[in-house]
């Protein structure tokens, strides 16, 4: 599904993803729209603009995420701008790319997207880059006084290919540049989701964020 405020934008986006084989269910030109309809259609990727009239993107993110955790939605903003980054993940975004990606660039995020990948346009990467290494070394405040406060200790080579994950590498392709097997590699992903008690490399990503959000 394809939510954006302009008509022309969104036509040229929906008509893109349909000729690249995707199955594009609805569109949506305004917040309250856009939540409405994807209730009905039930899409599995979401590609939302966060400048809406009626409802802003953060917030139908937000709502419709809530409501169904399995959607994946992948912000496609005018906006490079990291707040507006950082707020879109924290709201239940899986990846962020701006307008002034092309069509195979776009094509390739909502099938990384679908695929369950965390998405970032390459100049944005380095803001989740630096959530992992807090992540790798800072404890995490007890919620409760019996909660120990501290948070599990990421090894250098867990740490090493989250940051090729956070890229949007493959694990083929982290393999390849750590010249480790491609079960090794999700070893390594599955301790660290593990360690930290999450499900998914979105959750991961997100998890970061929030932490960085929150001062931690």
């Amino acid at each position: 599904m394809v939510v954006d405020d302009h008509p022309m934008w969104r036509d040229a986006v929906a008509r893109d993803l349909a000729e690249a084989g995707f199955d594009v269910v609805a569109t949506a030109g305004d917040g309250e729209q856009a939540v409405r309809r994807a209730r009905a259609a039930a899409p599995d990727v979401l590609v939302l603009d966060l400048n809406l009239p009626a409802k802003p993107g953060v917030q139908v993110c937000k709502e419709l995420v809530g409501a169904r955790p399995a959607l994946r939605v992948l912000v496609l903003s005018a906006s490079g701008e990291h707040a507006d980054v950082l707020e879109a993940v924290k709201s239940g975004a899986t990846g962020y790319l701006v307008k002034s990606a092309s069509t195979e660039e776009l094509i390739d995020a909502v099938r990384r997207t679908a695929a369950g990948d965390p998405v970032f346009t390459p100049g944005l990467a380095g803001l989740v880059l630096g959530e992992y290494r807090r992540l790798a070394a800072e404890p995490t405040p007890a919620p409760d006084a019996g909660d120990t406060g501290r948070a599990p200790r990421l090894t250098e080579r867990e740490t090493e290919v989250l940051r090729l994950v956070a890229k949007g590498l493959s694990y083929k392709q982290i393999a390849e540049r750590l010249v480790i097997s491609h079960r090794t590699v999700q070893n390594h992903v599955q301790n660290t989701l593990g360690k930290l008690q999450l499900h998914n490399r979105v959750e991961l990503v997100r998890y970061a964020i929030e932490r960085g959000l929150d001062g931690s």
